[in-house]
C-alpha cells in the first residue's frame, strides 16, 4: 500500500479486536515510522512505548476505562516532555503528532486499526500509565494507540467534500 492509499484508507476504530497478536517485528516498524517524523529543530522530544505483553495492554485499557480498548492484543503509548529550542518555544506538541501521523499510517498501511485517544488520558490516568510503564517523571505520556485487527467493520463517518476544506490561491476560491 503507498501512503496515498493509506492516507485515504486511514479510519479511527473504536471496537472490539480479534485476539490474533501484533507480531514484534510489525510493532518495530510502526515505531520506526514514528522515530522518522520531523522533529522542530532536530530536539527529538518525542519517545515511544510499544506494549505487547498482555497484562499490561489490558490494564493500559482498564485504565483508559473503555471495555473494547481491552481487547487490544498491543498498544502505542507517545511520550513527550516540554522541551525550549534555540528559537525560545517548544515544538513538543508538533512533534509528537507529526510522530503520531507516521504512526497511524503505518499501522493502517499493515491492516491493523487504531484510534488517537489523547484528551481522554491526560492527567491523572497519563500519570498511571506512566508509572505503569516505568516512564521517567521528565517524560510525559500523551498518546495511546490500541492496536490490532479489527473484530468488526469500520464505521462509516461523514467528511466535508474537498471544495468546503481546500482551495488554490486564495480561501473560498476555486
Amino acid at each position: 500500500m503507498n501512503v496515498l492509499e493509506a492516507i485515504k484508507k486511514r479510519k479511527s476504530y473504536r471496537d472490539v479486536f480479534k485476539k490474533e497478536p501484533v507480531p514484534r517485528e510489525d510493532l518495530r516498524e510502526i515505531l520506526e515510522a514514528g522515530t522518522a517524523a520531523p522533529s522542530g529543530c532536530n530536539l527529538q522530544t518525542t519517545q515511544f512505548i510499544a506494549v505487547d505483553e498482555p497484562e499490561l495492554v489490558k490494564k493500559i485499557g482498564e485504565i483508559y476505562g473503555r471495555a473494547w480498548a481491552m481487547t487490544a492484543p498491543a498498544a502505542i503509548l507517545v511520550l513527550t516532555k516540554y522541551t525550549m529550542a534555540p528559537s525560545g518555544a517548544s515544538y513538543h506538541i508538533q512533534d509528537y503528532s507529526a510522530a503520531a501521523e507516521n504512526i497511524l499510517l503505518a499501522i493502517t498501511a499493515k491492516g491493523y486499526a487504531t484510534t488517537w485517544i489523547e484528551g481522554q488520558i491526560l492527567g491523572r490516568r497519563a500519570e498511571e500509565i506512566g508509572r505503569l510503564l516505568g516512564v521517567p517523571e521528565d517524560m510525559q505520556v500523551v498518546l495511546y494507540l490500541p492496536v490490532g485487527i479489527p473484530e468488526k467493520p469500520f464505521k462509516s463517518v461523514a467528511r466535508l467534500p474537498f471544495e468546503k476544506r481546500a482551495w488554490f490561491n486564495r480561501y473560498g476560491e476555486d
